[in-house]
């Protein structure tokens, strides 16, 4: 599926499209349509539980997407949170310079400066794209978005351009407030905001965007987590040292030198897409970053990325950084406080690991991965508990006590899942759109569930989304047949 097929099934199936869509839209920003809305929570919620809500000192916390500037000064935001723009001469468009040297096949390091652009724009004597004109010289393009705060626009604010400095701003108080226990672990699932200066790929690149972030802190010397539980997993990794896909065991990983909270994490978030979103082996990679490409501040950069078609091939859906003790240090400069953390003799700065994921980047690969045109049908092979919908109460025909006892089976099952009831159209029809949307069972009331002279009365029929299989249900067993589809285990 190409990004026009897939934004062309996102629209009709009422899953997101372009902000402001009456008016022409908007480039970069998105809205999402009540599927699509279903879709991302569902996301955030299996996130939530997986990476957070079951481990002893995590926690949700929420912060500010509106920020004064002094934090973004301490954080470097203010001086480095850039991308460099060339713009053309003749017909004045803006380019993102990495993004237009990469369509135009020419390959240059991730963190160049803007006389490293125009030295390989002139060398390999490019032009615009779009009218053939000639480039200007490249600018450093600060992509936090400003605003003035206050009635006489005194104070100067940015919203907030990532997620993680929520946390590390909200770290001392949390700290302390839970008794001064390391690892912390401090989550927020919320919005970020970027001036990107050529917004493209759908969902890919957003001026606003959702990140679901965990920020862990901890003390090097003795965070050891258990790495046994991941004895049997291999990982797809390619190192900065070699350059190439390698299938490694958390052993191996470890003799190559990363350590071991290091390890168990990339097998923590290898497990949750493989086994929990169901995406194939072969779809999913880590990719180190090194010397000019990586985060100033990161000790230890991955990628997580997916092959997804729509974006041509593996893409950044979220990231796993071991960005040591960069971000309490320049708070704690930057603040004059002290979060220097006293154990056993010992007074030293925790250092952060960062699980990063692009919600929105996510819930497009989800399409994109699990999307199937086959047979002459559609339908989205979602895992249940990822569903928009779990179920569908379909009442077999328009009959007064057929579509009565529908009705009794919707309100039997609503609030405790998230049930779509569905008359309109044959029973075919309401088939393929629930497919469509990726509700994994359709519950049809017919006949023989309203007449109490069959052997089948008070049953229904449960059919399965990609299967088309189907199991006659006595009612009274549906909400246990229903939990245990769409129970996640983790382990």
């Amino acid at each position: 599926m190409n990004i026009d097929d897939l934004l062309g099934y996102a629209k009709r199936t009422g899953m997101f499209w372009p902000s402001a869509e009456i008016y022409g839209g908007s480039a970069g920003l998105y809205d999402y349509g009540h599927i699509g809305a279903m879709l991302k929570r569902r996301f955030e919620n299996v996130w939530l539980s997986y990476f957070v809500e079951r481990w002893q000192n995590y926690f949700l916390i929420d912060g500010s997407t509106l920020l004064p500037e002094k934090p973004l000064v301490a954080s470097g935001h203010a001086e480095r949170f850039n991308d460099v723009l060339v713009a053309c001469r003749k017909c004045k468009t803006y380019y993102r310079a990495d993004v237009l040297l990469s369509d135009l096949g020419v390959e240059l390091h991730e963190g160049a400066t803007p006389a490293e652009v125009d030295a390989t724009i002139s060398r390999n004597n490019l032009k615009c794209p779009k009218c053939g004109g000639s480039f200007g010289e490249a600018k450093a393009f600060n992509m936090m978005i400003d605003v003035s705060l206050g009635p006489d626009k005194a104070d100067r604010g940015y919203l907030r351009p990532e997620t993680a400095q929520s946390a590390y701003l909200n770290y001392y108080r949390e700290f302390n407030l839970l008794r001064q226990k390391l690892p912390l672990g401090l989550a927020i699932i919320g919005r970020a905001y970027r001036n990107e200066i050529s917004p493209r790929q759908g969902l890919y690149r957003l001026r606003e965007l959702v990140q679901a972030e965990l920020q862990i802190f901890f003390d090097e010397q003795t965070f050891k987590p258990d790495l046994s539980n991941f004895s049997g997993a291999r990982i797809n990794v390619v190192p900065y040292t070699t350059g190439k896909l390698e299938s490694l065991t958390p052993d191996e990983l470890v003799l190559r030198g990363y350590p071991v909270f290091y390890v168990y994490h990339m097998c923590l978030i290898d497990r949750f897409y493989r086994k929990i979103l169901g995406v194939q082996d072969t779809k999913l990679r880590f990719l180190e970053k090194g010397g000019d490409d990586k985060a100033f501040y990161n000790k230890i950069h991955m990628d997580i990325e997916l092959n997804v078609e729509s974006w041509g091939g593996f893409r950044e859906v979220g990231g796993l950084h071991f960005r040591g003790d960069y971000d309490l240090t320049s708070h704690s400069k930057g603040s004059n406080k002290s979060f220097l953390v006293k154990s056993e003799g010992r007074e030293f700065m925790p250092s952060v690991l960062e699980l990063s994921f692009g919600v929105d980047r996510n819930v497009w690969a989800q399409l994109d991965l699990f999307f199937n045109n086959s047979d002459g049908r559609q339908f989205l092979s979602l895992k249940p508990y990822i569903a928009p919908y779990t179920a569908a109460v379909l009442p077999l025909q328009n009959d007064e006590q057929i579509n009565g006892r529908a009705e009794e089976t919707f309100q039997l099952l609503a609030g405790k899942y998230r049930v779509y009831f569905d008359s309109s159209g044959s029973i075919g029809k309401r088939y393929a759109r629930m497919d469509e949307i990726g509700t994994p069972f359709c519950i049809t009331v017919d006949y023989d569930t309203v007449d109490s002279g069959s052997d089948k009365f008070q049953t229904v029929t449960v059919r399965k989304r990609d299967s088309r299989e189907q199991d006659r249900i006595k009612i009274s067993d549906l909400e246990k047949y229903l939990h245990d589809a769409v129970e996640v285990n983790f382990d």
